[in-house]
């Protein structure tokens, strides 16, 4: 597709030149554009088969030069994985070596219409990723508040990253907020008029965000500080006429910009825009608000009971670091066990569980977690009151039977406390 330039082009420097060819190979793999409509069946096989082909060279790269780890473990939601490393240091030796082969053989001497329409591309990457996480935040999905388990946990057995979650999802207005202005970037950034001061937003938003990754431990580090960099690549475009407004009080120049010399390529631009919307931000919120209003649903399912409870018995040939000390019955069919029984998912020294209940045989069904269809043992239950709770059957072959009894504990981190008037909340 081509364009026409309404802004001056000179020639570029060596330098300048050189650094172009290395952002621009490194980006590209980094953002991967021929991957962004996966979701799109047909399209989606594009990114599966490049996935592998991927996986395969940073494999390959990482056996015979990087040694990051012996075996990688794959990204997994996070970039800091060891995998993660090994392609970062995959992209940048393609970006060298790319760039080195590109100055060899290449004479131009600008690249003004490929270093916009790689703007376009960073410039859609970071309203991709600040719409993604923003609308997530919106429905306070992302960072929820803290469960009943997580309130029965010593805050000192908390890992940095957990505490942290834990602090935005305590406060539903500020993870809001959190969410409206990375949305806000996003909307910014998909049009031409306000992508600078969308970049703006978006470096100030993923600043914060690399920081708490940063001083927290938060294992997205990596790609948080890509986020930032992204943000101020773009802003590096407009570097001279920020300048000039900001520290010099100078009259800044119009924004270079491309115009479509024919009628249906502008047309073309107008669908492309749309469909952008469409994929990345009407549909993500859609998808949002459905999972909102599951979460919503999930507390009016089959529950035994909602509360913590103390165990008052506990008969059985089990070992003493298996015995159970407390149970919490999360206001979902979830739960967790104050237990070191591996038998369930370890998390800060309790024992996390979810279950289903069988109301009529008064059976109980323990499982990992609500993916997992592998039963980890079942339970006779009676509810002699609301405050007692009597579990029979057998765990690993061995017979047991446990009595709960409800404790009223008092969380005062679940009044959500606020006050214009500070004096004695401490």
């Amino acid at each position: 597709m081509s364009a026409v330039a309404v802004h001056p082009t000179g020639q570029w420097s060596w330098w300048r030149k050189v650094l172009f060819r290395f952002c621009c190979i490194y980006l590209l793999l980094y953002i991967t554009p021929w991957t962004w409509l996966g979701d799109i069946p047909i399209l989606g096989l594009i990114g599966d088969y490049y996935s592998k082909v991927e996986t395969w060279l940073v494999t390959l790269a990482n056996q015979y030069i990087f040694h990051v780890k012996d075996v990688l473990v794959p990204l997994n939601g996070s970039g800091d994985t060891s995998y993660g490393y090994a392609q970062l240091c995959f992209f940048t030796l393609m970006a060298v070596v790319g760039a080195a082969g590109w100055t060899l053989f290449d004479r131009r001497t600008s690249y003004n219409t490929a270093y916009y329409w790689l703007l376009v591309l960073v410039r859609y990457f970071v309203a991709m990723m600040s719409l993604s996480y923003g609308i997530i935040k919106l429905f306070g999905l992302q960072m929820i508040f803290p469960s009943l388990s997580a309130l029965a946990t010593p805050l000192g057995d908390l890992l940095p990253m957990r505490f942290s979650w834990y602090f935005i999802g305590y406060s539903t207005p500020y993870q809001f907020f959190s969410g409206a202005v990375e949305v806000l970037a996003g909307v910014l950034l998909l049009f031409r008029r306000t992508s600078t001061l969308g970049a703006l937003v978006a470096a100030s938003v993923f600043l914060n965000v690399m920081m708490m990754n940063l001083c927290y431990d938060i294992p997205v580090k990596v790609f948080s500080i890509h986020l930032f960099v992204f943000s101020n690549f773009l802003l590096l475009s407009d570097a001279q006429r920020l300048l000039n407004f900001f520290v010099f009080n100078k009259p800044t120049q119009p924004a270079f910009r491309f115009t479509m010399p024919k009628k249906w390529m502008r047309s073309a631009q107008v669908v492309l825009k749309v469909a952008f919307v469409g994929l990345f931000l009407v549909w993500p919120v859609a998808r949002s608000y459905q999972r909102w209003l599951t979460s919503k649903e999930m507390h009016t399912t089959n529950k035994l009971a909602t509360g913590f409870f103390t165990v008052d018995q506990f008969q059985g040939n089990v070992a003493d670091s298996l015995r159970w000390k407390d149970v919490v019955f999360e206001a979902t069919n979830s739960g967790s066990i104050q237990t070191a029984d591996t038998l369930f998912r370890q998390r800060y020294r309790r024992g996390y569980f979810s279950y289903e209940l069988d109301s009529l045989a008064h059976t109980i069904t323990f499982k990992k977690n609500a993916a997992d269809t592998t039963t980890l043992f079942s339970m006779q239950y009676t509810v002699p009151d609301t405050n007692h709770i009597q579990l029979r059957g057998k765990i690993r072959n061995d017979s047991v039977v446990v009595a709960l009894q409800r404790q009223r504990r008092h969380f005062q981190l679940t009044e959500r406390q606020f006050h214009w008037l500070s004096e004695a909340n401490r």
